[in-house]
């Protein structure tokens, strides 16, 4: 369907949008390019719903870990699963870092094993079966009396867990426009932040309680979410990207216009993704694991893994402790629980916050300017638990966990959300579920060192450094943000076709922003 045009044939020999798009093509993403915010929801309102409705499973994946973590403060929880040390319960190191890696391990090889599916089967068909998987999975978590078996239902429900923060931006960023496609794939941390702050918020209601429902009430709670999720699946559009992969060119229309408003021509767009669809066989990107490692996708992989491995290495699996640090920084229980869930509150602020910052300024500025504030707070925490006297000084405590809600509003505006965004957007069309999922699974493999390394360096019994961990945090955000700054291009504004162009033509990344494709 492409118009050739000798005159754009020329010059470096590189491909030119004049030489691959006809009218319609072009027409389309001029059109994209044009689009606000508010015109894109008023065209496109069912594509923002269902994008919402796929992102339901990012915060079960939150809600588990976040969950399990906060357990190991509740007084009910020590004493069933715990041992007793110097007059108290308290869950081993062993067996907290045992059943926290349940969810990255799963992570791992559910993220990896989803891309399969999702690609011979849809978007659509995946999520179905995977939240089916999930609620059986729960009944294992919820008549779990002994670590061993509670340790099985963590690793199972994992399996399935790491799949949904594959699906939801994957399906997010393919049915939405350019304008939309920022706001909805960083949704995905706020599902991250919401199901952390529900998981809070459900355990600072039931830690009181003396029996097995101070925890088994809130594994209980897991099966709201594949209810709502299973009531509205059979009514959800296929990704019209993936079905024009397949050669389902009828059921794409079908579906773009469902994802649109009625009326609303689909003709341009249902053009352009055909046509990016056929220059990125033109350009080799395949559909493979190993196409991910390929010379023409090597560096979008990398971009990918980088900015997703990048939450861990900044501290967020500091957040799943963040009631257990307000307990050993001198805070009482019910204090350190309120703390914990307002330090969540203020995350879910800070999300909603970085969509304005999306809509003006660009990804890498937003995701550099956040991971640098990172930096500086987190070697003030590790600072301020250097000064002498810390024992005795109730007030440096509540400093620390203060600073902590800040990093929390820090992260939460820019490299929480943006991440999502930039691999979403980074990713070839035709591996973006494969490269979501490597992307997905060395996260989680440097998250597995995290959860072994946390309990060892909070715990009493053990390192008990406190606020120091700071410092090591801080250490690696600093390393962060010298590989972001020469490696992550910004995206926004770009058309999927636009974006495999320049890639292609290993345009520098302080250039992206600028470039023009004539």
């Amino acid at each position: 369907m492409a118009d050739e045009d000798p005159e754009h044939n020329s010059g470096k020999g590189n491909v030119v949008i004049g030489a691959i798009a006809g009218a319609e093509v072009r027409d389309a993403t001029e059109k994209e390019h044009k689009m606000s915010l508010l015109e894109a929801l008023r065209i496109y309102p069912a594509a923002a719903g269902w994008s919402l409705f796929f992102s339901m499973g990012v915060i079960m994946t939150a809600f588990d870990p976040q969950l399990l973590t906060s357990l190991y403060a509740v007084p009910a929880f020590q004493r069933d699963f715990g041992y007793l040390f110097k007059g108290q319960y308290i869950v081993s190191a062993p067996w907290q870092t045992g059943l926290s890696m349940g969810n990255p391990i799963g992570q791992v090889i559910g993220a990896l094993f989803a891309a399969y599916p999702m690609e011979w089967y849809g978007r659509k068909k995946t999520f179905g079966v995977c939240v089916i998987f999930t609620t059986g999975f729960i009944f294992i978590q919820f008549f779990a009396r002994s670590l061993p078996v509670l340790l099985a239902g963590e690793l199972l429900g994992g399996l399935v867990l790491g799949s949904y923060a594959v699906i939801a931006p994957a399906y997010a960023s393919e049915v939405c426009p350019v304008a939309l496609r920022g706001v909805l794939t960083s949704y995905t941390n706020l599902c991250f932040v919401m199901g952390q702050l529900i998981a809070n918020g459900v355990i600072a209601g039931t830690q009181q309680l003396n029996s097995h429902w101070a925890y088994s009430a809130p594994f209980a709670a897991q099966w709201v979410w594949p209810l709502v999720i299973l009531a509205g699946w059979p009514f959800a559009p296929e990704s019209p990207y993936w079905l024009v992969r397949k050669g389902k060119m009828e059921e794409a229309g079908n579906s773009l216009r469902r994802l649109s408003a009625k009326g609303a021509d689909v003709k341009g767009t249902m053009a352009m993704i055909i046509e990016t669809d056929r220059l990125e066989q033109e350009l080799e990107a395949g559909s493979t694991y190993w196409d991910c490692f390929k010379r023409e996708n090597l560096r979008r992989t990398e971009i990918s893994v980088g900015v997703y491995t990048i939450q861990v290495l900044s501290g967020i699996y500091l957040v799943g402790y963040t009631t257990y640090f307000f307990e050993l920084a001198g805070l009482a229980t019910n204090k350190a629980f309120d703390m914990s869930v307002g330090f969540l509150a203020v995350g879910f602020v800070a999300t909603c916050f970085s969509w304005v910052l999306l809509t003006r300024f660009g990804r890498r500025v937003i995701y550099n300017t956040g991971l640098l504030c990172l930096v500086v707070l987190l070697l003030i925490i590790g600072i301020l638990d250097c000064i002498p006297d810390y024992d005795s000084n109730p007030n440096l405590a509540w400093t620390q966990a203060s600073l902590m809600i800040v990093w929390n509003f820090c992260y939460d505006w820019s490299v929480g959300p943006v991440c999502f965004v930039i691999i979403s957007e980074t990713s070839a069309t035709k591996v973006r579920s494969k490269t979501i999922a490597v992307a997905t699974a060395v996260q989680a493999v440097v998250a597995i060192a995290m959860t072994v390394a946390i309990p060892y360096m909070f715990n009493p019994d053990q390192a008990n450094i406190r606020g120091k961990i700071g410092f090591f945090f801080g250490g690696l955000s600093a390393i962060s943000l010298i590989w972001s700054y020469f490696r992550v291009p910004e995206t926004g504004g770009r058309t999927y076709e636009e974006l495999d162009i320049m890639f292609s033509r290993r345009v520098r990344t302080k250039e992206f922003k600028k470039y023009r494709i004539e």
